[in-house]
């Protein structure tokens, strides 16, 4: 690891201003990719600007239509919220899967977001639940977001404030983790709104979360297992790695939607 100058700002305008004077600065919030990258010598940024001390930068609201979690807040917090509980359940049960106990302590859903780790669980769970991410500077809708691996939307210098997810009528979250480091070989994560609108977002699979319109489709029409049994998923563009086949990934995608109807509630 190189040295390097480390910044710990109390206002999201003083992190902007602090990178804004780096040659070479990266955010930190959980830190759970960065400092392992830089420990194997595959970043070395000269500044660190920590956002973890910035006041009110974790949270958790819950309206009668949407759950904001602001940016800070841990995973651990997330999986102990009685209140995500009851509203989104999927999303509950899903923050408590992710990595250990460690990892759920330290690690924020705003550093996780940000990231855009092709095999992380929140990309899916913003994709399949129509999250809007907010910035310091606007409000990104979650389809517009995840533009490829370990790519966003985001701009330089900008940083994540907040995610709101909208309360659906019904929700689940399937994954198949690896056993090592929890990430998602593949993970689907479902919902339906009151209108029987269904989202399905898919991680793990591809270089980057996806939303899985065809099932999407046929779930609309049909929300049942049934309706999706006849549904292909092709393997095109889909990973192959020392884990898996595109084929198999493909394969994982059917299997856990239809998990995922059956546990819908």
């Amino acid at each position: 690891m190189e040295n390097f100058n480390y910044h710990r700002p109390a206002t999201t305008a003083a992190a902007v201003a602090m990178l804004k004077k780096a040659k070479d600065g990266k955010y930190m919030a959980g830190g759970h990719t960065l400092l392992p990258t830089m420990k194997q010598g595959l970043a070395a940024p000269t500044d660190i600007v920590d956002l973890t001390a910035i006041k009110d930068f974790s949270g958790i609201k819950v309206s009668k239509t949407a759950v904001s979690i602001k940016a800070g807040t841990t995973h651990m917090e997330v999986a102990t919220s009685k209140d995500i509980k009851k509203v989104i359940p999927a999303l509950w049960e899903m923050a408590g899967k992710i990595g250990g106990v460690h990892v759920r302590n330290k690690g924020t859903i705003g550093g996780s977001i940000a990231n855009a780790d092709p095999a992380a669980d929140y990309p899916s769970a913003c994709l399949g639940l129509g999250a809007t991410i907010e910035t310091n500077k606007r409000k990104i809708e979650a389809d517009k977001f995840f533009t490829g691996m370990f790519e966003t939307a985001l701009k330089d210098g900008e940083i994540i404030t907040a995610v709101h997810f909208p309360i659906p009528k019904k929700s689940a979250h399937q994954k198949f983790p690896n056993p090592a480091s929890r990430y998602a070989l593949t993970g689907v994560f479902m919902s339906q709104d009151a209108k029987g609108k269904v989202r399905v977002g898919v991680t793990g699979a591809a270089a980057s979360a996806f939303r899985a319109t065809d099932l999407e489709a046929a779930l609309s029409k049909d929300f049942s297992a049934k309706a999706i049994a006849g549904v292909k998923i092709k393997p095109n563009g889909l990973l192959t790695d020392m884990h898996a086949t595109a084929a198999y990934r493909a394969h994982l995608i059917s299997v856990l939607a239809g998990r995922a109807v059956a546990a819908a509630k």
